[in-house]
């Protein structure tokens, strides 16, 4: 029964929208003869939805919110300065925290 119910399902998003974005503490620095660091502190997201689930027992559908928060992010870019044609920036290093989740579903039934 379960493996029936858990298998046959489909679930899909649509009209993703970024409503809120907060960086309430980011930084810049340089890195002498290497490149940028960025440090992201703190940071939310919140997205809004359609959703639609169908299952062999139901289907439903209505809007959706996600709010994502507590996320760190470090990353530091490599900015070669050899004159050799125009200034390139690589993403050299990343590495994030992840946060809290809360997802809110509103349904038609």
């Amino acid at each position: 029964f379960f493996k029936h119910f858990f298998s046959s399902f489909s679930l899909s998003c649509s009209r993703i929208h970024v409503t809120a974005v907060e960086l309430p503490s980011a930084s810049i620095s340089l890195l002498p003869g290497s490149g940028i660091k960025l440090v992201i502190g703190n940071a939310s997201l919140t997205i809004d939805m359609n959703w639609n689930i169908r299952t062999w027992m139901f289907k439903d559908g209505g809007r959706g919110t996600v709010h994502i928060s507590k996320v760190f992010v470090t990353a530091i870019f490599s900015t070669p300065l050899d004159n050799a044609g125009p200034t390139s920036v690589a993403l050299t290093s990343c590495r994030t925290s992840p946060g809290d989740v809360d997802i809110k579903l509103n349904g038609k039934t």
